[in-house]
């Protein structure tokens, strides 16, 4: 209690500190006579820098998934328990420290461990820093967030996930995005699997844009990328920061609200299970054909392009977390065609 107590005295300074800043510029009189006094420097300001704005943020966020992981732990001079502070190509994501050094300067650094020291919790200072500019007018607002540029994907550098206007969705692609994609057939064209087989779970960005699925043969089309309607018609921030029901939900939670999608769902809702018997099904089958453990992970070996296909489809959509909602046409084709290969039709 003492430590929340502290945080949101914390959140209140900083506030305050943000705002006597700010300054009014007069406007200019004629010769020998004041000037009538300008519009409040701290107005625009104001409108989010201020305590019941940084309450409700706090508030919300004590609910959310990135509050309550701990990424990454030293103690006593051990490995962390999550294991990924002296990785280069983990501390980007799971250290805060890391993230801002892979925001501000392209990435995290790397050497003897330990890269990231101490605790490593995502906090309020790891998405946001400073604004661009203060020209909200004509720059619109950034919410001092570190990443607003499109974001190049690490696993496949031909490819840039654009959000246009959405720019504070390309913060969250940034860390959102798969590690690996489907590799290569060997010269004996099979594919080599090992226990992490699979995208990792950063899937949700490439599931919404419809990519980086093994795309199988089958009686369901793929769509062109970025067509899918929650890809066109919502971003990251409009589904998963949209009005709270009470701060439990939307907002600095992440946790998407019905609100948020009676938006453009206004004639219900879709089930949250659309594909939950369709995905069973597949997991019975990569069980059945040994690539898959009874749970659910991958059997290292090598084995033909279809059922190393198949397993990689799998995965995708256990590591997106959505069950295939973020894109369920192409979640559908994956799976749908995934199973008709594996029973040879």
């Amino acid at each position: 209690m003492k430590n929340l107590k502290l945080i949101n005295l914390l959140l209140i300074l900083s506030t305050s500190l943000f705002l006597v800043q700010c300054t009014t510029d007069p406007i200019p009189g004629e010769d020998g006579m004041d000037g009538a006094d300008g519009a409040s420097g701290t107005a625009e300001c104001a409108a989010c820098h201020n305590v019941a704005k940084a309450e409700e943020v706090h508030a919300s966020y004590l609910f959310s998934g990135h509050y309550n992981e701990t990424i990454a732990v030293w103690e006593d001079d051990q490995p962390p328990l999550s294991q990924y502070a002296n990785r280069n190509s983990c501390t980007g994501c799971h250290t805060s420290d890391g993230f801002i050094d892979w925001a501000e300067k392209g990435a995290p650094l790397s050497g003897d461990r330990p890269v990231y020291a101490g605790t490593q919790t995502i906090s309020c200072n790891t998405c946001h820093g400073k604004h661009t500019t203060f020209d909200f007018e004509n720059d619109g607002f950034d919410y001092a967030l570190r990443v607003l540029r499109p974001v190049t994907l690490g696993a496949d550098e031909s490819y840039t996930i654009d959000y246009g206007d959405e720019r504070s969705s390309h913060t969250c692609t940034t860390c959102h995005q798969p590690r690996s994609v489907f590799p290569l057939p060997n010269a004996d064209g099979k594919i080599v699997v090992n226990s992490r087989f699979g995208p990792h779970y950063g899937a949700q960005s490439t599931l919404l844009e419809g990519i980086q699925g093994a795309e199988v043969a089958g009686s369901l089309p793929y769509e062109e990328p970025a067509s899918a309607a929650h890809r066109r018609g919502s971003s990251c921030t409009s589904c998963h920061m949209g009005e709270s029901t009470g701060n439990v939900d939307g907002l600095h939670t992440k946790i998407p609200t019905e609100t948020s999608c009676v938006t453009c769902h206004s004639n219900g809702i879709p089930s949250y299970d659309f594909l939950a018997e369709d995905i069973e099904t597949l997991k019975n089958l990569l069980i059945a054909e040994g690539l898959l453990t009874e749970s659910g992970s991958p059997v290292a070996g090598i084995y033909d392009l279809i059922p190393a296909s198949a397993l990689w489809n799998y995965r995708m959509i256990y590591y997106d977390h959505s069950n295939g909602l973020h894109n369920p046409k192409y979640a559908r084709a994956l799976v749908k065609n995934s199973i008709e290969a594996l029973n040879g039709n």
